[in-house]
């Protein structure tokens, strides 16, 4: 029955965006999206618009695939979810990229959020009704290398949200949608400073564009907002030597989504909750710039901040550690974060991240490993 309760719990949270708590956090259906899928960025603080380019760039940005070295790779990554209350919750991705040549690449990604094995009992003595439910994506991307240090990205991706439990509800049904992203990546050549040399790289992404999702069947059915998401961010890579390396990226990210704005009152007339507006998914975008309650102010409290430091010894041995920040009204999400990673040849790399909350509300991630690998062929 606990097991039923955390996933009903967490179902009624990714579904009903309609109305929030006082904190006015901003929900939207599949929240999975908003999860670092790998470990590399897990552990600089969930970052990677702007870092180098890795085999997990489709999650953050496309655009990075034509500045690799080898032609093609894949990559597994594995999240656990809610691991100390349960061991079948999780998140899996698994990313292949392909070089077409010198400036262009395709790439693709299928993710998978698992919910677990329900045992549902309507009575005591009945034979358990076990359901799975689960979200997944499945998008791919192309990508173009417009000059020799700046490349633009174009995705659509796919996405379906089974989280019903048809034993309990027979009018909630599964919803799916459809998304595209556009992203741009810039890194520059090695440049030489008085001690080191140095590559500034900058990116950004707009990601999850599409229709709202719609779960029930009732009252024209029950819609919630796709995570329509914006990311830019800019690092700094100084190299000290042909074996050592530092770079420090910082990262903003801002949910292209409506605030709670519209005021849910009580039978006795007090102000109980905010809901988000009934409008449609580009409406939103553009409103989700000026329509927080409390004007300009509660718009930057909208924003989240990352940041990022990574070690690396000849491209073979990384350590790394970050910080990531959400305003208490927004959510409260904050969480330090390490990690560390193993190359063999920089063809095949493993990668671990562990996340330490800081913030009073409970992160589902907390105390989590994670783990990726990937694999590169030349």
């Amino acid at each position: 029955m606990d097991r039923l309760n955390y996933a009903i719990i967490f179902i009624l949270f990714s579904i009903f965006s309609s109305f929030t708590q006082e904190r006015r956090v901003i929900t939207t259906a599949v929240p999975f999206l908003m999860i670092a899928s790998d470990a590399r960025a897990a552990g600089i603080g969930e970052q990677g618009v702007a870092t180098s380019m890795d085999n997990f760039s489709q999650h953050w940005n496309p655009s990075k695939y034509v500045f690799s070295e080898s032609s093609s790779g894949i990559a597994f990554s594995y999240t656990p979810y809610l691991s100390k209350l349960v061991n079948d919750i999780f998140l899996a991705n698994i990313s292949y990229f392909n070089k077409i040549n010198e400036r262009s690449a395709w790439s693709a990604s299928l993710k998978y959020f698992s919910l677990g094995d329900i045992d549902i009992l309507q009575n005591p003595l009945d034979i358990p009704i076990i359901e799975n439910p689960n979200e997944f994506t499945i998008d791919a991307a192309y990508s173009l290398k417009l000059n020799e240090n700046f490349a633009l990205s174009v995705g659509g991706r796919f996405l379906l949200s089974d989280v019903k439990l048809q034993t309990l509800d027979s009018e909630t049904e599964a919803a799916s949608s459809f998304a595209v992203d556009i992203s741009g990546f810039f890194e520059s050549d090695i440049n030489s400073y008085r001690n080191y040399d140095g590559i500034l790289r900058a990116g950004f992404s707009i990601s999850n564009i599409g229709p709202k999702m719609k779960y029930s069947k009732l009252n024209n059915g029950t819609e919630s907002f796709l995570p329509a998401n914006l990311r830019f961010g800019s690092g700094f890579e100084f190299i000290f030597d042909s074996n050592n390396s530092f770079t420090i990226s910082v990262e903003l990210n801002k949910l292209l989504v409506p605030s709670p704005s519209e005021e849910v009152f009580n039978v006795n007339g007090d102000l109980v909750a905010y809901r988000q507006p009934d409008v449609g998914f580009l409406q939103g975008i553009f409103n989700s710039f000026n329509d927080a309650p409390d004007g300009f102010s509660e718009e930057l409290k909208e924003l989240t901040y990352s940041l990022g430091l990574e070690y690396s010894f000849n491209k073979s041995f990384f350590l790394r550690s970050g910080y990531f920040s959400e305003h208490e009204l927004k959510g409260s999400r904050k969480f330090i974060t390490i990690g560390t990673g193993f190359s063999t040849d920089r063809n095949l790399k493993i990668d671990l991240s562990y996340l330490i909350s800081t913030s009073d509300v409970i992160s589902p991630l907390e105390n989590t490993l994670r783990l990726s690998l990937g694999f590169n062929f030349q």
